[in-house]
């Protein structure tokens, strides 16, 4: 959806809705819909200090990086986390 501004044309903009974007039958969907990685949680849980020292990242997240660092075989956790914030 593309929203004009008849004054001035770089205050134009466009809405972009990213579950459009990605095809539903995309690997990570599938990946998604058929993996629960809540269990990662529990498997963690016993190095993860709950009331000392900054928040952690979440585990989940850690791990869902490092397995897209596999799947897209990107070498680097500097390569893989511009990768991440890139998208």
């Amino acid at each position: 959806m593309l929203f004009t501004n008849d004054t001035n044309p770089q205050l134009e903009y466009e809405l972009v809705c990213l579950e459009q974007l990605v095809p539903q039958d995309h690997l990570l969907r599938n990946i998604d819909k058929y993996i629960d990685f809540n269990f990662i949680i529990d498997l963690v849980k016993p190095y993860y200090c709950e009331n000392n020292g900054r928040p952690s990242l979440d585990p989940i997240v850690f791990f869902k990086m490092l397995l897209l660092g596999y799947l897209y075989d990107i070498p680097s956790e500097r390569k893989l986390e511009r990768a991440v914030n890139d998208t």
